[in-house]
């Protein structure tokens, strides 16, 4: 795998270091493990679901916290002292740390686990200040009363 040098960068971007900081855990996060795989969906203008496949996990092996815009989703498993003698082994049962940085007003509300697959629901909420808001325009007939355009003034 291609590794890309970020390093000119940062001698010529001064505050960006957060990004570039995301950029690395990035880039080395997804070179380092594949485990579990996962869908980003959009499901409307301001909505988002994560699906994870954990398959052989139940509810109680897995976390999810959300903590200053970043999502992470822990699996541990019970340690299995049964002897078992497997002739193939291909459901992976591993401990798995998968981490999301969520952007700013984003929002988990909601989780479920359903054949395998952990589902999270997100939201974007913005603060009704962000929100874009219409502003009147007023002309001569919608003038609140004691309010003359500067032209107007009486001689």
């Amino acid at each position: 795998m291609r590794t890309i040098d970020l390093s000119p960068l940062y001698r010529s971007l001064v505050g960006f270091d957060r990004l570039a900081a995301q950029l690395d855990a990035a880039a080395s996060n997804e070179a380092a493990s594949g485990y579990p795989p996962y869908n980003i969906e959009r499901t409307g203008e301001n909505a988002y679901r994560i699906e994870i496949a954990v398959a052989g996990f139940k509810s109680d092996e897995l976390n999810i916290e959300a903590k200053e815009g970043l999502l992470t989703v822990t699996g541990r498993k019970a340690a299995n002292d049964e002897a078992k003698q497997y002739l193939h082994r291909g459901l992976a049962a591993r401990n798995f740390e998968r981490r999301f940085q969520l952007a700013d007003y984003v929002l988990v509300t909601d989780a479920a686990l359903s054949d395998g697959l952990l589902a999270i629901t997100l939201k974007r909420e913005l603060p009704e200040a962000l929100k874009p808001r219409t502003i009147e325009i007023k002309s001569g007939s919608n003038l609140i009363e004691g309010e003359k355009v500067e032209g107007e003034k009486a001689a």
